[in-house]
């Protein structure tokens, strides 16, 4: 073996290995981002079917929805993030994001391969903005996972009074869980508990609201407002209807994505006016 191609095959290992690590940190990009409506991961909803990473530092992801009419800005605003979230990893070079088997298909493709915004892509067929768009479902999904963690604490015995008197800072030192209390199985949360996972969530859209600081109150309505111990009941029965109705959606989206594509179909991208494979470069 010539000195050459030891030096080949000992480096090999190497570049895979960093191309395995690269994969796996745009996965861990595109679990962060939800659907709008639903507030889960579009990964957890089966919603990617392909996301690669090419010897150029490009990435390709490739996407389908639950059913063939999903509304245009919701299917937008998906792509959008994605794009957002695998474009702030350093060492990315350009991005290619493409919806397959949609009825907007053609029209949202070939905005994001020309890096278009969602009214550039559809003109005066855009209905309102896209970062108003986000907002509402950010302030809906704050609103989620804030009930979520009031059951829980409630559940727990912590009183009205005590709730609403927390500040953030004190939020993370509360004890949340049972001794003992762990969901080792919980995906991307290792051994963390049904309690700390509630709680990181709802600090993940705290800020949504109002400013986040670790004086200010741990608990607000959506006007950034401290919440009430004597109207704290009425507040979390008016909040569970919004999580209801996230949920049944949820479990009507994943039974029509199972439906449709068999989640063993495969992907069919679809683009008029521009190659599915464009991918926008980012500016150093």
């Amino acid at each position: 073996m010539t000195v050459m191609s030891e030096r080949v095959e000992k480096g090999q290992p190497a570049q895979d290995r960093r191309m395995e690590q690269r994969q796996a940190q745009v996965w861990a990009r595109l679990q962060d981002v939800t659907d709008p409506e639903l507030d889960e991961s579009v990964v957890d909803l089966n919603f990617i079917a392909r996301a690669d990473v090419d010897s150029m530092n490009r990435v390709h992801i490739e996407f389908r929805l639950p059913t063939y009419w999903c509304a245009a800005n919701f299917s937008f605003l998906m792509a959008d993030d994605m794009r957002r979230a695998v474009a702030a990893l350093d060492w990315v070079e350009g991005t290619s994001v493409v919806l397959g088997e949609h009825m907007y298909a053609d029209k949202i493709n070939a905005g994001l391969a020309r890096g278009r915004s969602f009214q550039e892509t559809f003109g005066a067929e855009a209905d309102g903005d896209l970062d108003d768009l986000r907002q509402t479902f950010l302030v809906k999904a704050f609103q989620r996972r804030q009930v979520a963690l009031l059951n829980h604490l409630i559940g727990m015995g912590h009183s009205p009074e005590a709730i609403v008197t927390l500040k953030l800072a004190e939020l993370g030192c509360l004890p949340v869980d049972d001794d003992g209390a762990r969901d080792d199985g919980a995906k991307g949360d290792g051994a963390r508990s049904d309690g700390e996972r509630l709680v990181r969530r709802y600090l993940e859209r705290r800020a949504v609201v109002g400013p986040a600081e670790p004086d200010g109150p741990a608990f607000v309505d959506t006007d950034g407002a401290r919440l009430k111990a004597d109207g704290l009941s009425a507040y979390v029965s008016r909040l569970r209807r919004v999580g209801v109705n996230a949920e049944f959606n949820g479990a009507l989206c994943r039974g029509l994505l199972s439906v449709r594509f068999d989640l063993e179909t495969p992907f069919v991208p679809r683009v008029k006016g521009a190659s599915a494979s464009a991918v926008v470069q980012h500016e150093v």
